[in-house]
């Protein structure tokens, strides 16, 4: 009776081969979970110890995708070992297919991903270039899930090939026609990677400046002086000389101040050394020369250059500030007067 049972064919199959069939699904679903899953803990134990982000990737990859293929690789072994209609088989086929390109493609973004996490991560903590690769990685899930189903489609037997000739012919006349967008993308891709300048940094453009407030795909907004917001296309940031004044390591400083002629040549002597010793004694300084000049229209003119340490402009104007205050000072002690703009008249009389 058992034997009958098991023999009774249903869609072209014994109930021994289901049963068979199952079997080896059963199997194969127990060995993953036990062996399989058993090993990948384990690494994921050895991972933990180690400073190395990349095994940590790999195993995130074999939990993710690595698992749920065995699964259903298992579940399609077990089905091919019936016999089905050829289109029902074909039609396993083509699934089978389909799942390997989407988890190739999850592959794909996972691994682009963790590469631009690792590029963030040697960059610091950036929260204006984080955004920024989040928007490269939406182009990027494009190009690889059209490039997946474009692959797939191919593989049906579908003529793609000439379906991409067709888009070829009207893509150049697009490619034309946006030939501006597609010069403002790469030149986005110029600005994350080459980092010429990021968000928060204060730039001059010609004649305009500001701090940078966002970095689009196609424009960067930059926040004035006077509270507008200016909006560039970023083919014009990178075909612009940009002065990006937070990359500065220190601002020179150059100014000249005069004295009156009647200054006595003890006290222009002395000039010099006042203002070397107060420039070195103010913080974050560093002090240049301090020279005699020229002999103007209405004084005798003196140029001064110092370095402030840091690009941060109130600090320059408080520093600059201070040292003029001091000179002022050191001045009014030793009786040396600044010059301002006069004219003496001598009147002779006719004899």
């Amino acid at each position: 009776m058992y034997t009958e049972i098991l023999n009774k064919v249903f869609l072209g199959n014994r109930v021994l081969d289901y049963l068979i069939s199952f079997g080896v699904f059963l199997f194969g679903f127990l060995a993953i979970k036990i062996i399989a899953l058993a090993i990948i803990r384990h690494l994921k134990e050895i991972s933990k110890r180690t400073a190395n982000t990349l095994d940590d990737f790999f195993m995130e990859v074999i939990d993710r995708i690595g698992a749920p293929l065995l699964y259903l690789a298992v579940l399609y072994l077990s089905v091919k070992t019936l016999t089905f209609h050829p289109y029902f088989a074909k039609g396993m086929n083509y699934s089978g297919l389909g799942v390997l390109v989407y988890f190739a493609a999850r592959v794909t973004i996972m691994s682009i991903t963790y590469g631009f996490t690792v590029y963030l991560t040697r960059r610091g903590e950036d929260a204006g270039l984080a955004r920024s690769l989040q928007g490269i990685l939406v182009v990027v899930k494009v190009i690889v899930w059209t490039g997946a189903v474009i692959f797939f489609l191919d593989n049906l037997g579908f003529k793609i090939s000439a379906v991409i000739a067709g888009l070829g012919i009207g893509g150049v006349a697009v490619a034309l026609a946006a030939q501006t967008i597609l010069k403002d993308l790469f030149s986005y891709f110029s600005i994350i990677f080459d980092r010429p300048f990021k968000v928060g940094d204060f730039i001059i453009i010609g004649d305009f400046m500001g701090n940078i407030e966002h970095v689009g795909i196609k424009t960067t907004r930059i926040r004035s002086l006077g509270g507008e917001m200016l909006v560039f296309s970023n083919s014009d940031l990178t075909d612009s000389r940009v002065r990006n004044y937070k990359l500065m390591e220190k601002r020179r400083v150059v100014f000249k101040l005069g004295v009156t002629y009647q200054t006595t040549l003890k006290q222009l002597k002395e000039i010099p050394k006042v203002i070397e010793n107060i420039v070195k004694n103010t913080k974050d300084t560093v002090f240049d020369r301090a020279h005699f000049f020229s002999y103007g229209d209405f004084s005798l003119i003196f140029e001064i250059v110092y370095y402030v340490i840091g690009p941060d402009y109130n600090k320059y104007m408080d520093t600059q500030q201070d040292i003029n205050f001091a000179i002022k000072e050191e001045f009014e002690k030793r009786g040396i007067e600044f010059a301002y703009p006069t004219q003496t008249l001598y009147v002779q009389k006719a004899g």
